[in-house]
């Protein structure tokens, strides 16, 4: 389960930076779709962002790193 995890976190950091990168060569091209293709990128990396910070966490329960002191 604990591998499962690793590298479905670390598919999401890969994810996350290709959209960064998709963002920041949009911030280079000029046409009149830009504007919206930057908004859409920007949502889905915070999406992204989101999916790998809450396999982090899971992560970290699965494997012990953290605990709940209850």
């Amino acid at each position: 389960m604990q591998n499962i995890l690793t590298i479905a976190f670390y598919v999401a950091l890969i994810g996350v930076l290709v959209i960064l990168a998709l963002g920041l060569i949009n911030l280079v091209r000029k046409d009149e779709r830009q504007a919206s293709r930057s908004n859409q990128l920007m949502r889905l990396r915070v999406l992204a962002q989101a999916i790998a910070v809450g396999l982090l966490v899971v992560l970290g329960f699965v494997s012990g790193a953290i605990s709940l002191p209850f």
